[in-house]
C-alpha cells in the first residue's frame, strides 16, 4: 500500500515537471519612447489646449516591441516601477466637408495618405505598463484639455477641472484607479471666452502633511490637506491585448 502511494506521488511529481517544462515563457515587453521631433501647432488646429503664439509641439512616439502604439507629449511620471503616465497628443482630420469636395471625391486618397487636413492636438493622459505593454486611457474627471495642467504624485493627479457645462473651476485631485476623486473643490466661476490664460497654474505637492495648493488665474492660491492612503492602482497580469493569461 505505501509502494502505491509513493508511486502516485512520483508520477504527479513527473506531470507538474513536464507541465513546467513545457509552459510557455513570459513574453518580454519592449517599451519606448522616443525622441521628441517638433511639429506645426497652433490655436487654430487646437482650439482648447495651444497658447496663443505657440507655433510647434514637442511629440514622442510611445512604442510597444518595436510598433508605434501611440503618439505622446510631455514629460512622464512614474507612478510605479513597472507603470507611467504620459500625455497622448491626437492628428485629427481638420478639414471641411466643402474642404473635401475641392481636393477630390471623398474616400478618394493617394495610397498610403489619408486624405484631408491633419492638425494636432493635445489629448488625454495614458497609463503604460512596461510589463505587459498595455495602453490605458486614463478618465479624468472634469478634466479640460484647454484648462487643466496636470501635476502628478505617486498616484494622484491634481489639477484645475471644468465642469460639463463649462461655468465652473474645480479644484480636483484624482488618484488613478479610483472613480472617485479625491478632492472636488470649487476655486471659481469660469468664462471659455473671457478667462485669462492660463487658466491655472501647475498645483503643487506637499508630502508631509500631504497637501496640494491650486493657483487659479486672478486669485488667491487655494490649498487643500488630503488624508493619504495606500496606492490604489492594480498592476495586473495582462498581456497586451488586455486578455487574463490562465
Amino acid at each position: 500500500m505505501q509502494i502505491s502511494k509513493l508511486s502516485v506521488v512520483l508520477m504527479a511529481l513527473q506531470f507538474l515537471a513536464a507541465s513546467l517544462a513545457h509552459a510557455a515563457p513570459r513574453k518580454a515587453h519592449t517599451v519606448v519612447l522616443s525622441a521628441a521631433r517638433k511639429v506645426p501647432y497652433d490655436k487654430v488646429g487646437d482650439p482648447a489646449g495651444a497658447v496663443a503664439g505657440e507655433d510647434s509641439l514637442r511629440i514622442r512616439a510611445l512604442l510597444v516591441d518595436g510598433a508605434l502604439k501611440e503618439w505622446t507629449t510631455g514629460d512622464a511620471h512614474d507612478v510605479t516601477d513597472r507603470s507611467f503616465v504620459v500625455r497622448r497628443v491626437l492628428r485629427i482630420n481638420d478639414a471641411l466637408p466643402s474642404d473635401q469636395q475641392t481636393a477630390g471625391q471623398p474616400g478618394q486618397a493617394a495610397a498610403g495618405k489619408p486624405q484631408g487636413h491633419w492638425v494636432w492636438q493635445r489629448g488625454p493622459w495614458l497609463l503604460v505598463d512596461r510589463l505587459t505593454g498595455r495602453v490605458t486611457p486614463l478618465k479624468l474627471p472634469d478634466y479640460d484639455a484647454g484648462a487643466s495642467q496636470v501635476a502628478w504624485f505617486r498616484d494622484y493627479a491634481a489639477y484645475c477641472g471644468v465642469t460639463s457645462t463649462g461655468k465652473s473651476l474645480y479644484a480636483v485631485v484624482a488618484q488613478v484607479g479610483v472613480r472617485k476623486p479625491a478632492l472636488v473643490k470649487k476655486l471659481a466661476a469660469y468664462d471659455v471666452e473671457n478667462h485669462p490664460w492660463p487658466v491655472c497654474g501647475l498645483p503643487e505637492w506637499q508630502r508631509e502633511p500631504l497637501q496640494v495648493t491650486f493657483h487659479p488665474a486672478g486669485r488667491d492660491a487655494a490649498g487643500f490637506d488630503l488624508v493619504g492612503g495606500s496606492a490604489a492602482l492594480v498592476e495586473g497580469d495582462e498581456d497586451a491585448e488586455g486578455e487574463k493569461k490562465p
